[in-house]
């Protein structure tokens, strides 16, 4: 018998329509220490005009692989606000970063050391661009639309296609669209979903918070969204978090220089990118399936095989950015952006 678990959204309507007698519920949202995502609900007596007016929160870290059971608490400080597209109002998500109770940033806490980099190179304005692909599977943990039992045809018309043959949970894609539009998080496209741009710590915070906003979406239609980076074996492409890159010498005249200048750097740096590129990354990156291997660096325009792609109209133009294809769909952002930044900016 298959699983049920999806929301009863016509039933929840009526009780989410009821008054809150001017409360506001705030969503703190953070990362386990299985690079999953937690989220809990605080009431609050009226809405926050800023950060600075959320509390500091804690949870069981001995339940989230974030602390030993005997001295459990982790802090949750907030680190941005987002509107909640599933209750409305005046409701709010808060991603929280996470701390240990002597105020030194947890061992999951990314984003603190990114933060700090990110505001030693403010003047260089990196923005980013990150192409967050995903795997749908039902509650049978079969690929969403796969035949029961056996296999679809090979890929191939299967890519941003149209009809119910080839077009498979369309309405969790555009509900994921439209949340995202209402919280606030700067979208730019679908099908992978792609997020950017986004200048410094903002793009781990609004893909941390996209993604987020996945899963919650595809538990409405009991589906469960894989980041992982190969989730079926065999001559089917991965699952990538391209990461689009560039500073403000990048995307001036003869910006050109500056983009090979960093793609240069980078390359010096293969091993220590590779190693915060996400976890099963060799899976992927085989030298097949669009990608490079992961032992090999390589860059070329309009290459979609290289480590990292230059593209077509950027070159021609001599100015603009640089795709990184390394990084894979498991990505901690904070991560990746900090390395790219820290590498290409030495």
């Amino acid at each position: 018998m298959s699983l049920v678990n999806k929301s009863n959204t016509q039933t929840l309507a009526k009780y989410l329509q009821l008054e809150q007698n001017g409360k506001i519920q705030a969503e703190y949202v953070w990362i386990d220490g299985n690079s999953g995502i937690r989220s809990k609900t605080t009431t609050l007596d009226s809405k926050p005009s800023n950060i600075s007016e959320l509390k500091e929160w804690n949870f069981d870290g001995s339940s989230t692989n974030q602390a030993p059971g005997d001295n459990s608490d982790v802090l949750l400080r907030p680190a941005a606000i987002f509107k909640d597209p599933f209750r409305g109002g005046d409701n709010i998500i808060v991603l929280a970063e996470c701390y240990n109770n002597d105020g030194t940033p947890n061992k999951t806490n990314h984003r603190h050391s990114c933060a700090k980099l990110m505001e030693t190179h403010a003047e260089s304005h990196p923005w980013f661009g990150i192409e967050q692909e995903y795997t749908l599977f039902d509650l049978d943990s079969q690929v969403l639309g796969w035949p029961k039992g056996g296999f679809p045809g090979p890929q191939g018309p299967y890519y941003c296609s149209v009809g119910a043959n080839v077009s498979f949970g369309r309405d969790i894609v555009e509900a994921h669209y439209r949340a995202c539009l209402y919280a606030g998080v700067t979208i730019s496209g679908q099908w992978e979903f792609q997020v950017g741009p986004c200048e410094g710590i903002d793009m781990g915070d609004h893909l941390w918070i996209a993604r987020y906003l996945l899963h919650r979406v595809a538990e409405d239609f009991g589906v469960v969204v894989s980041f992982h980076p190969k989730p079926i074996k065999g001559d089917w492409n991965g699952a990538g978090c391209h990461t689009n890159f560039s500073t403000q010498a990048m995307r001036e005249e003869n910006g050109i220089k500056a983009i090979y200048d960093a793609i240069d750097k980078m390359g010096k740096r293969h091993a220590e990118h590779i190693a915060v590129y996400g976890e099963d990354n060799d899976q992927r990156l085989t030298g097949r399936h669009e990608t490079g291997h992961i032992s090999q660096f390589s860059f070329g325009v309009a290459n979609r095989g290289a480590s990292i792609r230059i593209p077509r109209h950027c070159a021609a133009e001599g100015k603009g950015y640089l795709e990184d294809r390394r990084p894979a769909s498991n990505i901690d952002p904070y991560r990746v952006t900090h390395v790219i930044v820290e590498s290409s900016l030495a």
